[in-house]
């Protein structure tokens, strides 16, 4: 009988994760929710496993991702990202029952989630860092230390939940008005999100460009990078697209980020994949933000450039094997630039668009193009989970190749029924600025123009070119 890991994600992740489990000969076990009773990642599973009526609770009850492992059989979980990711108390569930928990510690997820505790660590290790508080005190306590914050290193400043993620539970603070509007919003805010409402603050770091190192780390404390992603075009502290290797032409800066990411790395005692995140500002100083303990959506472009399969190693490694590479064998090559084609209309503030069912469904392909997606068509878009649909990563030699590439599988690319972020995208492939690489963190700020474009114009273009070739091959018997 083969050994069987549980895959504890829904979407686009749970398929990855299944494939790598399946390559290496084991048995991948998926769990779903009733809203998902059609989704993919269930049938191409070995075996599913129904956790209850949903929505999103029953993914995020530990009990039974236990209970359904136990049942199935299956000596590991892998947890993905989102969901119980970064949550210790289901690595040390796992821990407690024996079940191997893919990924770091209960204990440096603990560290590494709190992040004032996190920066401890790091300043003890001479990580260079913003300027930062402790947590705020409750009540007119944590206010008056928040002003007193703000008056020494003067606003803006970033008001953040301790225990957050994901753009939540963060707020841009300009004045002592605001910072006493939003620290009880943004408490309850991380409440909700993460059971947790301690708030902390940054001083903000102006128009930054954010880069972060992926790094993996075996149980002997073998540590490695592959190399830096630019994360810097986001809506809201959340990420649209993703590029490796950052645009930054100083090598050496890089190489610097790169071999200090490792060091916070090990001063940390992280084990299994991990991504560390710094803010870089206009004068190329750059200053660690946090670390991610966990898979994270872009680590496609990562692979795409080195040729190594981070999944794959990720289990290796939780399996008892240590790095089959050393840093000297990481090599980059080319440009890589992910796209998160979400089911969200920009025009109308990303409103999702769940609910609607992809009527038409074609995607693009050829030589360096890479999708990671669930949907196809006639599937109808859940409306109580995540609006991501598809992930195109495309690979080239050159930056200019890799973003030809980009725009003409966004051209190719129909999905009908919902609005998507197709054209909105294909807007920015488009832009001088983007071609160039000239962006960080203000860049949509900066391009309003990226928001006008004509939605039904383009999908009815793309829809008389699919009905056309229709037409074609139904009166072209020798059409290919």
């Amino acid at each position: 009988m083969k050994t069987k890991i549980l895959v504890a994600n829904r979407g686009e992740i749970a398929i990855r994760l299944i494939r790598a489990i399946q390559e290496l000969d084991y048995e991948a076990v998926a769990v779903y929710e009733s809203p998902d009773k059609d989704s993919r990642h269930i049938r191409i599973a070995d075996e599913a496993v129904w956790l209850g009526a949903g929505p999103r609770c029953d993914y995020l009850a530990i009990d039974k991702i236990i209970k359904a492992a136990k049942k199935s059989g299956a000596v590991a979980i892998h947890p993905g990202y989102g969901f119980l990711a970064e949550n210790p108390d289901f690595a040390k569930a796992c821990e407690d029952e024996g079940i191997i928990f893919i990924g770091p510690s209960a204990e440096v997820i603990t560290n590494l989630g709190n992040k004032v505790i996190a920066r401890r660590i790091m300043a003890e290790a001479n990580i260079p860092m913003v300027p930062g508080s402790d947590n705020l005190a409750a009540g007119e306590e944590g206010v008056e230390t928040a002003i007193a914050f703000a008056a020494k290193y003067v606003y803006p400043i970033m008001l953040k939940a301790t225990c957050g993620g994901g753009g939540r539970g963060i707020r841009l603070i300009e004045n002592d008005a605001q910072m006493r509007e939003e620290i009880p919003v943004a408490r309850a805010e991380a409440k909700a999100a993460f059971n947790d409402d301690r708030v902390y603050l940054e001083k903000v770091v102006i128009e930054p460009k954010h880069v972060e190192v992926q790094i993996m780390a075996d149980k002997d404390g073998n540590t490695v990078h592959l190399g830096t992603r630019d994360c810097s075009i986001q809506r809201r502290n959340q990420k649209l697209i993703e590029i490796a290797p950052s645009m930054i032409s100083d090598k050496e800066l890089l190489d610097t980020i790169c071999e200090t990411a490792v060091k916070a790395a090990k001063a940390s005692n992280y084990f299994n994949a991990g991504t560390v995140e710094f803010l870089i500002d206009k004068d190329f100083k750059f200053y660690f933000m946090e670390i991610n303990t966990r898979v994270q959506v872009e680590h496609t472009v990562t692979e795409m450039i080195t040729g190594i399969d981070i999944v794959r190693t990720q289990i290796k490694l939780a399996m008892g094997k240590n790095l089959a590479f050393a840093q000297e064998d990481v090599q980059m090559r080319g440009h890589a630039i992910e796209m998160r084609i979400n089911a969200e209309d920009p025009q109308a503030d990303f409103m999702p668009e769940g609910g609607k069912t992809v009527s038409v469904y074609r995607s693009p392909g050829g030589y360096g193009v890479r999708l990671d997606g669930f949907v196809y068509q006639g599937f109808t878009i859940p409306e109580v989970y995540d609006s991501l649909l598809v992930k195109m990563t495309v690979h080239g030699f050159s930056w200019n190749e890799t973003v030809d590439r980009l725009r003409r599988c966004l051209q190719n690319f129909v999905i009908a029924g919902p609005k998507t972020t197709i054209p909105f995208y294909l807007n920015i492939a488009r832009d001088a600025d983007f071609i160039s690489g000239d962006f960080d963190t203000s860049y949509l700020d900066k391009h309003p123009e990226l928001f006008n474009y004509d939605d039904n114009a383009n999908e009815a273009s793309k829809l008389s070119n699919l009905i056309a070739e229709i037409h074609h091959r139904g009166h072209n018997p020798y059409a290919a």
